[in-house]
């Protein structure tokens, strides 16, 4: 598996060392960085209007690494459930970060004294958790790149059940109706029993010769499963029986070389009231009426990230790292914020009367919802991408959640205004 920074299936890696930042914002000093990735880790002074508060962190062995990974915590049943790309699974009050339980799925040696001693000292062999948790009906799901899909007790941690499936499970898997969809790199969609783990259908879609490294995360909702797929295609399957209801094309290739042909949906579908929304690779958003597949709006916007929604505006990062705020209603621009170019970001998450976004250098940065002023940040990693976060954060209330490369697993409490 190759280390990426960029979903891209090449490396686009650079050498970073020595990088220091002071009082969070433009002083920065550095060996090995150029002036362009200066220019991209200096951050402009704000006038904070709060100060964000660490309530808690733990500690998950492994992260992620630099891997391609968008494993992001879930709470429910007052817990907060997260994993790493090692094979740590684990659960934790949501209140006080006490530990509740932890499974961990690396693969160890087991062929004698010598494999016991060396097992002392290792972390054994990746089970490439990836994609991320999902928690429902007392139950953790969750799957790997080797095509594993297990589920776990979400009170003790106990397995479930373990299946197969034919590819890389790089998403994190859609629960409803007693059916768990999990889709894969390989074009490949299954459903699969929530109790048993029995397969009950499979949906393949085409893969181009050239794709981007994720995959859309399917959503199970209003009896359908919703996927985007790297064709550029929006399709909606009957949840019971995997019957093809719809399929919209989203965006169509177009070009001369395969790079300029990308137009992946990479991203989950969003719901709301009697639309999806989706964004592609290529440069599409697009608002599409979920009942028939007819497109209501397009829009030129570019991301492989999800989007978000509040109210009436979706947030969308694009794949320069500029946050738009959007219109749902007819897809008209509100605002723009560009001055977090190239770092990354997240997709926004809606807190309160802001968003936040985290960064690859481990900043959280919060915009207002009505006109994109950055108005406070917090930073998770002193300026260092071991503790870069590349999945968004996750809000229950006033308290964030979210899991940084190096493997914390931080919450942090966000004041009231």
């Amino acid at each position: 598996m190759v280390k990426q920074w960029h979903p891209l299936r090449w490396v686009k890696a650079i050498t970073l060392s020595g990088a220091l930042v002071l009082g969070g914002c433009s002083t920065i000093s550095g060996w090995f960085t150029d002036d362009e990735e200066l220019e991209i880790r200096r951050l402009d002074p704000i006038e904070s209007q709060f100060e964000a508060q660490k309530l808690w962190s733990q500690h998950l062995s492994g992260g992620v690494d630099f891997y391609y990974s968008r494993l992001r915590p879930a709470v429910a049943y007052d817990k907060v459930y997260a994993a790493s790309r090692q094979g740590i699974v684990a659960a934790f009050e949501q209140q006080s970060g006490k530990q509740v339980w932890e499974r961990d799925f690396a693969i160890y040696q087991n062929d004698g004294w010598f494999s016991f001693v060396g097992n002392l000292w290792s972390d054994g062999v990746s089970a490439k958790i990836s994609g991320g948790v999902t928690v429902i009906y007392e139950s953790v799901f969750f799957g790997t790149e080797d095509g594993e899909v297990i589920a776990l007790d979400a009170n003790t941690g106990e397995t479930k059940w373990r299946s197969s499936v034919r590819g890389e499970v790089i998403a994190a898997p859609a629960v409803d109706e007693n059916v768990v969809v999990v889709n894969t790199s390989s074009g490949l969609m299954f459903a699969l029993d929530s109790s048993t783990g029995e397969e009950l259908w499979s949906y393949e879609s085409d893969v181009p010769p050239l794709s981007l490294r994720g995959i859309s995360a399917p959503i199970a909702a209003n009896g359908g499963a919703i996927v985007g797929t790297a064709t550029g295609k929006l399709v909606v399957n009957v949840l019971g029986t995997g019957q093809t209801a719809w399929e919209q094309t989203i965006a169509a290739p177009s070009g001369a070389t395969e790079l300029e042909r990308i137009v992946d949906i990479d991203s989950k579908p969003l719901i709301v009231g009697p639309n999806i929304y989706v964004i592609s690779f290529d440069g599409t958003l697009a608002s599409v009426e979920l009942r028939t597949g007819r497109v209501i709006w397009k829009r030129e916007y570019s991301s492989y990230r999800r989007v978000n929604v509040d109210g009436n505006t979706l947030f969308v990062t694009d794949v320069n790292s500029n946050i738009y705020a959007i219109d749902r209603r007819n897809g008209v621009e509100l605002w723009s914020q560009n001055s977090l170019k190239k770092r990354n970001l997240t997709s926004p998450e809606p807190v309160g009367n802001h968003i936040v976004v985290g960064d690859k250098f481990g900043y959280l940065h919060w915009l207002n919802k009505s006109d994109g002023a950055i108005v406070s940040r917090y930073d998770l990693g002193g300026d260092d991408e071991d503790e870069g976060i590349f999945a968004a954060p996750l809000a229950i209330g006033t308290t964030l959640y979210t899991q940084t490369r190096e493997g914390e697993l931080v919450a942090i409490e966000v004041p009231v205004l």
